[in-house]
């Protein structure tokens, strides 16, 4: 295939809980060329991480993914996000309590609408969890990168508590679960 033939990169939107997380999950996928964290899904344009963690904005803590879908599909990004968060918790995750914290999909077409909606539906009928998803599917609007000491937290600062004691044991259960699709540098 040509350089000329190659399909663009293209963008899934999640927000499940701290973006702290989510980036360390999705940096692991074969195919996730760059994860960003941000806040989308607010009213208040250009926030900081303390205005969002004011719970006064409306946005959610989110990932850009941007990926290659010659590697991986949309679809194989929706079950990581399912697997990596509990989508029954109303505004929190754990012990991140707010709507900041809300579990959310961004669509940015209705083919990733559509699919989210889907699985959802799916996830919720097969009784999977024994509470209701309650995963919100929002249109992506804009997006808001966060600061620069946001990015790459986690491999930046595996020794921090919050990396140790909540983002490693959850991303050791991930890389088990998706060790298929994990870049080839694991």
């Amino acid at each position: 295939m040509t350089a000329q033939t190659k399909k663009p990169l293209d963008t899934a939107t999640f927000a499940e809980g701290c973006f702290w997380c989510t980036e360390a999950f999705f940096q692991q996928l074969d195919g996730v060329v760059e994860v960003i964290p941000g806040y989308t899904g607010g009213h208040v344009p250009n926030p900081t991480y303390e205005m969002v963690c004011s719970d006064t904005t409306g946005h959610a803590e989110a990932c850009n993914i941007i990926y290659d879908p010659e590697k991986i599909s949309y679809e194989e990004l929706l079950k990581a996000f399912w697997y990596s968060h509990d989508p029954t918790q109303l505004n929190r995750q754990g012990n991140d309590v707010g709507s900041q914290y809300r579990s959310a999909i961004f669509y940015h077409n209705d083919y990733q609408r559509r699919l989210a909606e889907t699985y959802k539906k799916r996830l919720d009928a097969s009784g999977a969890w024994d509470k209701p998803i309650v995963t919100t599917i929002e249109p992506y609007t804009v997006f808001y990168p966060a600061e620069d000491y946001h990015r790459d937290y986690y491999n930046r600062h595996p020794d921090q508590p919050y990396c140790q004691f909540v983002i490693r044991p959850k991303l050791e259960k991930f890389e088990k679960v998706f060790k298929d699709k994990l870049k080839k540098s694991h």
